[in-house]
């Protein structure tokens, strides 16, 4: 909770911050980098080129500071929860949290200027503290429930098999390079995938488990991201696609992520669009494997039948369960369970105590999710995954 001194002085300032927001996290990130280039390591520099991680900070920062105000009667911990997931994901250390802030708080002075009076620094430093503590305590809760290591966190895998998916999609499947034990995990959840590009740059990114646990294996399902309008191709998902064969070794991060399959027994819903399918392929393998007479629901949209990834194997999953409806939407395709490039949300089977879980672009999201509270599903019952700065986006 902010002291009552600061939080009059953030109430103030709020508006000329949330305003010059944009302008101080992209100044923030050009000095933190410019101080500490080993930190470029640990950022997805695609989001950078583009300006999306600086308006998503701008916006983290900002909704944070009207949740301490209570401004925003939102609940902010499941925003906390979902950045302290990526940060385990990527081996983020508490000491590393005292270079964002002193760069953070550096880049409002600068943007700001004078205006910035020892009061208004330190009740903004007071902010930045409190969201730190936060997520570090989260963190720690994660990395002593995985018995894991920060600082090592780095594990070798073996691309075991490598298979074509769909246009411009292909698999992993990998097991650990030294013969040790798969970590175990929840369907739904991602690895952080590190590789050596050819600018001598490390690059991690997140990318969904396609197969539940169990397996001895972890699989990955990787769709290979084209600029379009003048935005550059995907560097580590075309690395990937290009480089990457059998016998080859990946580094992996720890399993993380909190949109999992929940516990019970009453219906399923799985919606996803494009590449998303595939933590929805990790709850359907679970949910046929263990609790095979649950209803299930399946509703995907992509570009074409070509472009759908896990098609095939998607429908012979789905046959080793007792109750399942799937349905498809293409942007070619006109028959009655289609409309170009829409899902119809009235189209999908809802039976009472449904549980939804979505996976794909967040417009598509956001929409489905509307829809499925127009037809009466308590906004409970629907949970999402996103990945990039999308991912600091309240329901």
């Amino acid at each position: 909770m902010l002291s009552p001194a600061s939080a009059a002085v953030v109430r103030a300032t709020l508006p000329v911050v949330r305003a010059h927001a944009v302008e101080i996290t992209g100044e923030f990130y050009s000095s933190m980098f410019a101080a500490h280039p080993e930190l470029l390591d640990l950022f997805n520099q695609g989001n950078q080129a583009d300006g999306r991680q600086k308006l998503a900070l701008a916006a983290a920062v900002a909704g944070f500071a009207e949740h301490l105000l209570a401004e925003d009667t939102a609940p902010f911990d499941s925003i906390a929860e979902r950045i302290a997931h990526k940060h385990v994901s990527l081996g983020i250390r508490a000491e590393q949290y005292p270079i964002v802030g002193h760069h953070l708080l550096t880049a409002v002075g600068t943007v700001l200027g004078d205006a910035v009076t020892p009061e208004i620094a330190a009740a903004w430093h007071e902010v930045y503290w409190l969201l730190a503590c936060r997520l570090i305590a989260a963190e720690a809760r994660l990395y002593q429930r995985g018995d894991l290591d920060p600082a090592d966190l780095w594990r070798r895998w073996r691309v075991a098999k490598r298979l074509d998916e769909a246009v411009d999609t292909v698999s992993f499947t990998l097991v650990p390079d030294d013969g040790g034990t798969v970590p175990d995990f929840a369907p739904g959840q991602y690895v952080s995938v590190a590789v050596d590009l050819p600018d001598g740059h490390r690059q991690p990114r997140q990318y969904s488990l396609s197969q539940g646990p169990g397996r001895g294996s972890l699989r990955i399902t990787v769709r290979r991201v084209r600029g379009h309008d003048g935005t550059p191709d995907g560097a580590v998902s075309n690395h990937l696609h290009d480089h990457v064969t059998e016998d080859d070794i990946l580094l992996l991060g720890p399993p993380a992520g909190e949109t999992t399959l929940t516990s019970g027994d009453g219906p399923v819903l799985l919606v996803s669009a494009g590449i998303g399918i595939t933590p929805m392929a990790a709850m359907l393998d679970h949910l046929t494997r263990t609790q095979p007479t649950r209803r299930v629901v399946l509703a995907h949209a992509d570009r074409s039948p070509a472009h759908h990834a896990l098609r095939r194997e998607y429908a012979q999953t789905a046959t080793g369960l007792a109750e399942a409806d799937e349905l498809h939407w293409y942007e070619n395709d006109h028959d009655k369970h289609s409309r170009p490039g829409l899902m119809d949300v009235d189209a999908l089977p809802l039976p009472p105590g449904t549980t939804a879980y979505l996976c794909g672009p967040l417009p598509f999201m956001h929409a489905v999710r509307a829809g499925l509270i127009r037809r009466g599903l308590p906004a409970e019952h629907i949970h999402y995954e996103v990945f990039g700065p999308g991912m600091l986006d309240r329901d």
